[in-house]
């Protein structure tokens, strides 16, 4: 059942923003009219886009801030010099319970950071991971980590696995989705140690996931698996290598219908078919990456996309507080931790 919520949002971060923050949560808020929202930023420039957007204007609290988290900052610095930005004050609007999750499309390694240092990592957790959607063949899967953690040992890819299939639970609604550890064959020799080791204590069982082995590149849009996890290194380069080759493949249809007469006339018969195709792998759709491990919801929005993607960053967001996502993964953890969890990847 729907329920009433608040969304801090960080209206000063992504390439297009504020105004593609403020036009993002109408088209959430039209979706979801249940959700109210509190807005950080400068007030001088979202004042006018909610005047704009006029049934948005009384579901929206704005806190006026001139400070900006820059794509450019180092977290360290941000962490630092951003206790006042519009990022941070978002997040805090989380942790202090004012909020139920925050949104932001701003600079990925600033937004961890202070997310981290404010919300703090669950019980048993000892480093957040980054998930997001991808496309298949057989649906959607998830994949995490996607750029949080650049080295993992066995022990946080074996934690990862447990929220991976927390989140294709709770969020994909899979009853028993099955996991796999990327790695450069499925054979149980390959890999480095790190990889091995995760991949063993998975199959003995001491952890209470479908573990069905390892995965490789392939499988990722094959969906092979539900649940793709990795460390942050492997699992940045395979999202950013998606992302390209998605562009390309776009880039080559588009050139090749413009190629002749006939080729426009083929586009005009196809472009039911093609509209379609284009819809199943909008980057758009798939768009709000989500802190897993965090005490708080937490969405990081693409920061080059435009309304359309940010408002399902804003679902994301709502799905996951409405679906509670965040008591399960607690009374999980604390039933992995009397079951012994840390004996098993210790």
């Amino acid at each position: 059942m729907s329920q009433r919520l608040t969304l801090a949002l960080d209206a000063m971060g992504g390439d297009a923003a504020p105004d593609m923050v403020i036009d993002g949560a109408e088209m959430a808020r039209i979706r979801f009219p249940l959700i109210d929202f509190l807005v950080f930023g400068d007030e001088a420039r979202i004042r006018p886009l909610l005047e704009r957007n006029r049934s948005l204007s009384g579901r929206t609290t704005v806190f006026h801030t001139n400070e900006v988290v820059r794509n450019e900052d180092k977290p360290s610095v941000a962490l630092r010099a951003g206790r006042n930005s519009s990022m941070r004050l978002a997040i805090d609007a989380v942790r202090d319970g004012r909020a139920a999750g925050v949104v932001s499309a701003g600079n990925t390694g600033a937004l961890m950071a202070m997310a981290k240092l404010a919300l703090r990592p669950l019980p048993g957790i000892d480093r957040p991971a980054i998930a997001s959607f991808f496309p298949t063949e057989r649906g959607e899967s998830c994949m995490l980590d996607l750029g949080a953690n650049v080295e993992c040992d066995a022990d946080n890819l074996v934690q990862f696995a447990i929220l991976g299939d927390m989140f294709a639970r709770a969020v994909l609604g899979i009853p028993k989705p099955t996991i796999g550890l990327l790695n450069v064959g499925s054979e149980e020799m390959k890999g480095h140690d790190e990889v091995k080791r995760a991949g063993a204590i998975l199959r003995e069982g001491k952890v209470p996931v479908e573990f069905h082995g390892f995965v490789e590149g392939d499988d990722i849009t094959a969906g092979t698996v539900d649940v793709i996890v990795t460390d942050g290194f492997t699992g940045n380069v395979a999202l950013k290598t998606a992302e390209g080759t998605a562009r390309l493949y776009t880039n080559f249809i588009r050139a090749s219908f413009k190629s002749s007469i006939l080729a426009k006339l083929g586009y005009l018969l196809s472009r039911g078919a093609l509209r379609k195709v284009r819809e199943r792998t909008d980057p758009r759709r798939y768009n709000g990456a989500v802190f897993l491990g965090l005490n708080g919801i937490a969405v990081k929005s693409h920061g080059g996309t435009d309304a359309l993607g940010f408002a399902n960053a804003i679902g994301v967001a709502n799905d996951m507080a409405v679906h509670g996502f965040l008591d399960k993964v607690r009374a999980e953890l604390a039933e992995l931790a009397e079951a012994g969890l840390k004996g098993a990847t210790a």
